[in-house]
């Protein structure tokens, strides 16, 4: 699995950080960091992520 987010999209809201936050984080500058290949273990959490995304920045691939 491979995450993507469109930093042109993006405005580091956070709602991923909530649903997913092993891959997901907000830095101390508060903008948004995450693990672009993370465990398959993780894909419920991540689909949910990209779900609650409310600019729809974040896409699975894999």
């Amino acid at each position: 699995m491979k995450v993507v987010v469109d930093t042109d999209v993006c405005k580091d809201h956070g709602q991923c950080v909530f649903a997913s936050p092993e891959v997901f984080q907000l830095d101390a500058d508060g903008k948004l960091v995450y693990v672009a290949e993370p465990d398959e273990s993780l894909r419920e959490d991540v689909e949910d992520a990209a779900d609650v995304c409310p600019l729809q920045a974040i896409t699975i691939e894999g």
